[in-house]
């Protein structure tokens, strides 16, 4: 690569590849000899941006594309050149196919497709194995444990949250608890009117958390993809829906729920008398 020290990956492709799964960022994708469509990184690393060309070396002769487009693909760090396998034929004639995409029908199962298929090929020695950006990628193996890591926090800080306000006010209460206990409340209802307590605050936490949250959402993850070097598209950074939104939104009281859960136990257990006696 010209202006680059060390090797970098050209994959040269013999038909339209746009539908394997490749996300653009900008630009569009390889339609003729001539052309090339790069990652983040590679941009970076050259100081290039779309329209520019570059120089390939290390064949028979050199040979320049332009860039058309920036791709998302972490694999390899984010070095590689795709292309048209005819870009290549004057410097590399005998080009051979190292690989092949296989795009399968609607509804598929491709586990069970390359399970099936790699005991096919097993006796030539050739393995396949499912496509995407994940496959083989550090990158978006850590972007998903963080993006998880980061989720279960928020949620055990919030329902902790929830327990110790609860708690409280239960504490606060238990007087009261005690005299509904003397005129008959059962343990059951005792811990629906715990848990009844805390359903406002859930809906109305999760109906403001849930716009806070994408806005939140659409900062941090462009800032992720940033730190490794990635820039996000939006088509990867808004995927959020209505129906999921409202799931979402009702999570707030699941947590609100969880949160009440364990005061509320101990509300309905305590002892009548005892709590009639407690100031």
């Amino acid at each position: 690569m010209s202006g680059l020290t060390g090797i970098i990956d050209v994959i040269a492709f013999t038909g339209d590849a746009s539908w394997g799964g490749y996300t653009m960022v900008s630009g569009r994708w390889i339609d003729k000899p001539g052309e090339a469509v790069v990652p983040t990184p590679f941009l970076a690393a050259t100081g290039t941006r779309i329209g520019d060309t570059v120089t390939l070396n290390g064949l028979a002769e050199p040979v320049t594309v332009r860039i058309v487009g920036e791709v998302l693909d972490p694999r390899n760090d984010g070095m590689q050149v795709f292309t048209d396998a005819s870009t290549l034929t004057s410097a590399h004639p005998d080009l051979t196919e190292t690989s092949h995409h296989i795009a399968v029908t609607s509804g598929t199962d491709v586990s069970d497709y390359v399970d099936t298929l790699n005991k096919d090929l097993a006796p030539l020695g050739v393995t396949a194995r499912a496509g995407g950006l994940d496959a083989g990628s550090d990158m978006v193996v850590t972007l998903n444990a963080l993006s998880a890591i980061l989720t279960l926090m928020l949620v055990a800080v919030a329902a902790l949250g929830v327990l110790n306000g609860v708690l409280l006010d239960t504490r606060e209460r238990v007087r009261e608890i005690g005299v509904h206990r003397a005129l008959g409340m059962t343990p059951w209802q005792t811990i629906a009117m715990v848990i009844t307590s805390v359903v406002v605050t859930g809906l109305v936490a999760g109906t403001l958390g849930v716009p806070l949250g994408v806005a939140l959402h659409g900062w941090v993850m462009p800032a992720m993809g940033d730190s490794v070097g990635l820039r996000l598209p939006g088509s990867v950074i808004a995927v959020y829906h209505g129906a999921e939104l409202l799931l979402l939104a009702l999570g707030g009281l699941l947590i609100a729920t969880l949160g009440a859960l364990l005061p509320a136990g101990w509300a309905a257990r305590a002892r009548t008398a005892t709590a009639l006696r407690t100031e």
